[in-house]
């Protein structure tokens, strides 16, 4: 059985931690995390143990990057089955600070990863990825990771989080782990939660419309055309809304051209889409062959 992981509520008691664990010459990997954890989050802290000798995961709900009538209140916590999870997984260290530790009193300093943060996701929560990359910042401030690793559902953030750490210097290999599914195809995250029964039934045509996309790109059906179906087949399924569909550059996330791409070219397709109260997010990879 594993052992329970260190925990740290304070700046102070991390550092304290890692301090030791830096005295012996041991690398670091880190996971930041909001909670509510399910197979995907462990599937990066395993990830974390195999690139570094410690691993170090944070639960932290960051109040920056909701708007106001958000579900900044209501979002799941669930911090004791957290740590049996994190312990089975076999996370060394868990740093669970408030929002003083995180948001000094007077803080008035925040990070912006201009350009990517205010494409797709950004055109719709303005506010997002400026809060994620404040508190990312700030939270790798704090444990001074060697690595750290970002699950690929989030395509657009690991995107931002990579730009960050390239801009600002920060000496951190960051590595993307595959996106989780359950059974039927539909990326885990924490929101799921929020899915009636009957919306969980019709939800997973958000990654079997962008895998039927992917497929036809690969073949060399038009970009445009491959969106256009993927957009009906999803309004088909019920979403109540749906805030896009885009096929990108996969470093850029520029839109690609409604063409047919070239072979060998590797691109992404992205979606976002409400279910009821429930914003879903999903992306997939593309590569046309040769």
């Amino acid at each position: 059985m594993k052992k329970s992981p260190e925990i740290a509520r304070t700046l102070k008691a991390l550092r304290k931690k890692l301090g030791k664990c830096r005295q012996a010459d041991q690398s670091i990997g880190f996971v930041p995390t909001m909670g509510a954890l399910h197979d995907g989050h462990i599937s990066l802290v395993e990830l974390a143990r195999e690139r570094a000798d410690v691993s170090v995961a944070s639960i932290f709900v960051n109040p920056t990057q909701f708007a106001p009538g958000e579900d900044l209140d209501t979002y799941p916590r669930t911090e004791e089955a957290d740590l049996e999870r994190l312990a089975a997984a076999g996370c060394d260290i868990v740093y669970i600070p408030t929002v003083e530790e995180m948001y000094p009193d007077g803080s008035v300093t925040h990070v912006r990863v201009e350009g990517l943060s205010d494409l797709l996701d950004g055109v719709y929560r303005p506010h997002f990825f400026y809060g994620v990359a404040t508190v990312v910042a700030r939270l790798f401030v704090h444990v001074q990771p060697d690595v750290a690793v970002f699950g690929q559902k989030d395509y657009q953030q690991l995107q931002i989080i990579k730009r960050m750490v390239r801009d600002l210097g920060f000496p951190i290999e960051i590595v993307g782990g595959r996106t989780w599914r359950d059974a039927d195809g539909l990326a885990q995250s924490s929101r799921n939660a929020y899915l009636s029964p009957t919306e969980r039934c019709r939800v997973n045509a958000i990654s079997s419309a962008l895998h039927r996309a992917a497929c036809r790109i690969e073949a060399g059906m038009a970009v445009v055309a491959a969106l256009d179906e993927a957009r009906t087949r999803i309004k088909a399924a019920g979403f109540d809304k749906l805030d896009y569909v885009s096929a990108v550059d996969p470093d850029t996330l520029g839109d690609l051209p409604g063409a047919a791409v070239d072979p060998g070219y590797e691109g992404r397709l992205l979606a976002a889409a409400w279910m009821g109260k429930t914003r879903l997010i999903d992306n997939m990879a593309f590569r046309r062959g040769e």
